[in-house]
């Protein structure tokens, strides 16, 4: 059962040393999140989110968001254009925790909402930059993954020889892939500290910029291709907005970036596709065949921008965004940014199961090549998130007043948020 927002608030004074709180109330994404949350107003007039996790996977995301966080520190959040969440405080709640938090100012958008808002592009692409330029040492010393160029290449190849052993991948597909991870070229590039799970609604907007980043759970060293391939869900004029702002704040530092980054935007149909063989749901694997054979006719007809020099024709940017936004909208998720705001790790089940399985994103073994039979068994998994596979609209109930009579209460009016 749900937790409501008056136990939430007390749980909350319990966390936090001389809270006063004076308004509680639900904050949410959906009616179906994985996290209780609510947003709490003190009489002092600081605003907090307090989370209690509601499964054993929210809660191994909740634990890795707070290592990130910590890791985060003040000398690393000065050379970010952006406010992090900051931890204030936890308390034990069930044989969980809850754990409450700042709350950061400014807005969440679907990637649609980037239309017509090239100052917003601009500043998300300046944004993942900043992340990317980050000192990689700190990641190391807190304990958080960290992946070479050749163990990202190999967990790529994993995630295609699983794919190709379901039977389901199309030939063409799997050749078109299987180049581009037989190119060596595509693969030459310096690991950057990654945010590791960037969707739309990882930012905060104010005034047309980026305010704030959540959901760091994903926080590590790797490929920097991965922070950007779910732009290939926003419409193309203001995604190249943002990819030309990345490149020009990161000095042009890898050329075959946007490659890499439309090749992972691809294999989210591949993932796609595993999530519905390990669930055993043919209706999800009946949506993942669907739009690989989608993805075939879209290899057959376009010629632009290709992921390697030795690839059959591929997609080009406005073929990928029509086929990402095709991707099956079954349990609606407002994103794994939004998380530290809202109770958003209800991520779908395409997202729990990321969690469910441990660790596959925490370390491919430096296999690097594909051997002579095209298959690398041994690789680890490495994540690479789903773009906004999910929608919903969000609902909370309105404000309660913690000195209210429960009559007052019973009348307050539910709102949007």
């Amino acid at each position: 059962m749900a937790r409501s927002p008056l136990t939430l608030a007390a749980l909350a004074t319990s966390a936090v040393a001389e809270l006063d709180v004076a308004q509680a109330r639900a904050h949410s994404l959906r009616s179906h999140g994985r996290f209780d949350s609510a947003l709490l107003v003190g009489r002092d007039g600081r605003r907090l989110i307090i989370r209690v996790p509601r499964s054993q996977a929210a809660e191994t995301e909740q634990s890795a968001d707070l290592v990130a966080l910590r890791a985060l520190t003040i000398g690393n959040r000065s050379r970010l254009p952006f406010d992090v969440p900051q931890f204030v405080g936890q308390a034990p709640a069930g044989g969980t925790r809850a754990v409450v938090y700042e709350l950061l100012a400014g807005d969440t958008f679907d990637a649609d909402a980037l239309t017509g808002h090239a100052g917003v592009s601009g500043s998300i692409g300046r944004a993942i930059a900043a992340i990317h330029g980050l000192p990689t040492a700190f990641v190391g010393t807190a304990g958080l993954p960290q992946q070479t160029a050749a163990e990202c290449r190999a967990a790529a190849i994993d995630v295609i020889d699983r794919a190709s052993d379901t039977g389901y991948l199309p030939a063409a597909i799997l050749r078109r892939w299987e180049q581009a991870t037989d190119d060596e070229a595509l693969w030459q590039f310096p690991p950057t500290v990654i945010h590791g799970s960037l969707s739309a609604e990882s930012f905060l907007i104010t005034d047309d910029a980026v305010s704030g980043i959540l959901g760091w759970a994903g926080l590590s060293v790797g490929d920097p291709a991965r922070d950007l391939h779910w732009l290939l869900a926003a419409r193309g004029r203001e995604a190249e907005a943002a990819m030309s702002a990345y490149s020009t704040a990161r000095q042009g530092s890898d050329s075959r970036i946007t490659q890499r980054a439309m090749l992972y935007a691809e294999m989210e149909l591949a993932r796609w596709l595993l999530h519905g063989t390990a669930t055993r749901n043919q209706a999800i694997v009946d949506d993942a065949v669907a739009m690989l054979d989608g993805l075939v006719e879209n290899v057959h007809s376009q010629t632009m921008h290709p992921l390697s020099p030795a690839t059959a024709p591929v997609l080009d940017l406005s073929a990928v965004e029509s086929m990402l936004r095709s991707t099956p909208r079954g349990e609606p998720r407002p994103g794994n940014g939004s998380a530290m705001q809202t109770d958003a790790y209800d991520l779908s089940e395409f997202r729990k199961s990321e969690f469910d399985d441990g660790e596959s994103d925490r370390g491919a073994r430096d296999n690097g090549a594909r051997d002579n039979s095209g298959r690398n068994d041994s690789a680890d998994t490495g994540a690479i998130d789903q773009p906004r596979l999910f929608h919903d609209s969000e609902a909370a109930t309105g404000p309660v007043d913690i000195g209210a009579t429960t009559d007052d209460q019973a009348n307050t009016r539910s709102s949007s948020e």
